[in-house]
């Protein structure tokens, strides 16, 4: 496949150096201009558990007019809106657009701007990665990642860019019920973002905090609760078990937020935490635990924008 990942942070360096080590015809945009720099001079660096190794990936700070076969949009949720709107240049009438965001809402502001037709979504669990310096990640762990059609994508194009993903070496598949997996994400999500990026305190430190824990787990129990009555079929029977269960696969685990909190940049808290109240609302339930989290995050954050 041609493809373009937009949003060459640290997930999206891990996945574009992989589909090209594969392969496959890779490019990335970025706004980080040392970074794509970097990669366009040197390549992106990988080092994690199976090794170290170099792509040669073009590398472009917007996107440049060159339609791909699939683009793959991996920028944080508060950067989809402007990202989404800049992707015209790299679509042809059968490309497919991967959005692979945390939290809910951004898939249907990517299907206003592409059209909902050509939209996949992507669900990664278990991931974790960071950017050690311009051109250079290093991932710790790489779980699975599922695809599912955003509504009428056809169920052929979701399986062939899983295919196009597992000749890089993921754990990749098509799924039928894409949302009930995004709940199911975000149920282990809302258990450890907000609690760990307020602490400074890692995944497994919140598990076994004898108070902490009691809030994590009413976070989750909260999303669960707010899925089935929203009509999600998520196959989870126990929440709390799911979490504690999630938590005890990679105790030392600093999620994205925490990450976020410790630069001072504004973090996805408002599309994980936050999103559970705003669905709840829905069907005239609250969400008290993931509001008042939420909120507290909020503002720390607002603090660092003055």
């Amino acid at each position: 496949m041609k493809i373009c990942v937009v949003g060459c942070g640290a997930m999206g360096s891990v996945y574009a150096a992989r589909l090209s080590r594969a392969g496959h015809e890779v490019s990335v945009v970025d706004k980080w201009r040392d970074h794509v720099e970097a990669i366009a001079r040197d390549g992106l660096h990988v080092s994690g558990p199976d090794g170290e190794f170099r792509a040669a990936v073009a590398a472009h700070g917007t996107a440049p007019a060159d339609p791909v076969d699939l683009v793959v949009l991996a920028v944080k949720a508060a950067d989809v809106p402007a990202a989404a709107a800049g992707l015209a240049p790299l679509l042809a009438p059968e490309t497919t657009v991967l959005t692979i965001q945390n939290g809910l809402g951004s898939a249907d502001t990517v299907a206003g701007a592409v059209g909902a037709e050509r939209l996949a979504i992507g669900i990664a669990s278990g991931f974790g990665a960071g950017l050690s310096g311009p051109g250079r990640v290093r991932h710790n762990a790489m779980r699975a990642l599922r695809f599912g059609a955003h509504s009428s994508l056809p169920p052929e194009r979701v399986e062939d860019v899983a295919a196009a993903w597992r000749t890089a070496g993921f754990d990749a598949a098509a799924v039928a019920d894409v949302i009930a997996m995004q709940w199911e994400k975000l149920i282990c999500n809302v258990a450890y973002s907000a609690p760990c990026a307020l602490t400074g305190l890692t995944v497994g430190e919140v598990r076994d905090h004898p108070e902490l824990s009691v809030t994590s787990q009413a976070a989750a129990t909260e999303a669960w609760v707010t899925a089935l009555a929203r009509g999600v079929a998520v196959d989870v029977p126990d929440p709390v078990e799911l979490v504690r269960d999630f938590a005890a696969r990679m105790p030392g685990a600093e999620p994205s937020a925490l990450l976020d909190h410790k630069a001072r940049r504004t973090s996805e808290i408002d599309v994980i935490n936050g999103a559970v109240p705003r669905e709840a609302a829905k069907v005239g339930r609250t969400a008290p635990v993931n509001q008042a989290l939420t909120a507290l995050a909020r503002h720390r954050e607002a603090a660092w924008r003055r």
